[in-house]
């Protein structure tokens, strides 16, 4: 990334990060699950339309972050590694037919 792109990226950041806040807002304790799904699509498709596809790299980068956070602090807690509930995640997508 170049100067100019973070500069760009930076000055977006607070905001998509507070959008990125506000969905989860939303989206925690949200019934049926599937609503989680339409609430980060309309996101997604609030931050494009106000910030272009630079605001949609943001909000990958705040939910990455906010995600991993959560990891981190739930392998803590558990006493277990980050990589084993990560491995808890991923047989949970396969469970769920991910080719279907």
């Amino acid at each position: 990334m170049d100067e100019e792109e973070d500069r760009q990226l930076s000055a977006i950041a607070p905001e998509v990060s507070r959008l990125s806040i506000d969905l989860l807002r939303r989206a925690v304790g949200t019934h049926p699950a599937e609503r989680v799904a339409q609430e980060a699509l309309d996101c997604a498709d609030d931050v494009l339309d106000r910030y272009g596809t630079d605001g949609l790299r943001v909000l990958a980068m705040s939910l990455a972050c906010w995600a991993t956070v959560q990891v981190e602090i739930n392998a803590h807690a558990s006493g277990r590694p980050g990589q084993s509930l990560l491995d808890d995640l991923q047989l949970t997508w396969l469970e769920a037919g991910p080719e279907s």
